[in-house]
C-alpha cells in the first residue's frame, strides 16, 4: 500500500542538508509545521521525546521518527532524502540517509502503530530505497514513495 494518504507532495525535503540527528529532527519538524498549520517546536519536542525512548533509525539507513500531539488530527508523514548520511544511533549502527516523520493523534493508538508499520514496511523494498537514494527531485521522490514496494505480492 503506497502512502499517498500519510505524504502529501509538499511534504518531500529531496536535499535535507544537516549533520546530526537532532537537526534532521529539527528540518523536518519546520517541514511538518509548515504542511500541517501545527507549531513546529510542538512536533519537533514531541519527536525528541520519543527519539530519547530509542532511536527510530531502522537499519539499512533509513529512520522513522515520530511523535503524538494533542492538536493533529490525522496522521500525515514528511519524507526526506538527506545528503550526506548521518549517525542516527540506529539499531545496525549504519548511518541514516533516508527518513520518514511521522506525527499523529494522541488518541490515534493502533493506527498509528499501522501507519509505522506500513511505511516501514515499503522502506524495506531494496529496489525502492535504491530508487529513492537515486532520485534528486520532490516529484520524483514523491511518485517513488506513492507507487508503493517495486516487489510486493497483491
Amino acid at each position: 500500500m503506497p502512502l499517498t494518504d500519510l505524504v502529501a507532495p509538499d511534504a518531500i525535503i529531496p536535499a535535507l542538508r544537516v549533520n546530526t540527528k537532532k537537526s534532521a529532527l529539527q528540518e523536518m519538524s519546520e517541514r511538518a509545521g509548515l504542511v500541517s498549520g501545527l507549531s513546529a517546536r510542538e512536533i519537533f519536542d514531541a519527536v525528541l521525546q520519543r527519539e530519547r525512548l530509542g532511536s527510530t533509525g531502522i537499519g539499512n539507513g533509513i529512520a522513522i521518527p515520530h511523535g503524538k500531539l494533542q492538536k493533529c488530527l490525522r496522521i500525515f508523514g514528511v519524507f526526506g532524502r538527506l545528503e550526506r548520511p548521518i549517525d542516527f544511533e540506529s539499531l545496525d549502527g549504519a548511518p541514516v540517509d533516508l527518513v520518514c516523520l511521522l506525527i499523529a493523534p494522541i488518541a490515534a493508538g493502533a493506527d498509528h502503530l499501522k501507519a509505522l508499520a506500513r511505511v516501514a514496511r515499503i522502506l524495506r523494498d531494496p529496489g525502492l530505497t535504491a530508487t529513492l537514494r537515486a532520485t534528486r527531485d520532490s516529484s520524483g521522490l514523491f511518485a517513488v514513495l506513492t507507487q508503493g514496494p517495486t516487489s510486493h505480492a497483491a
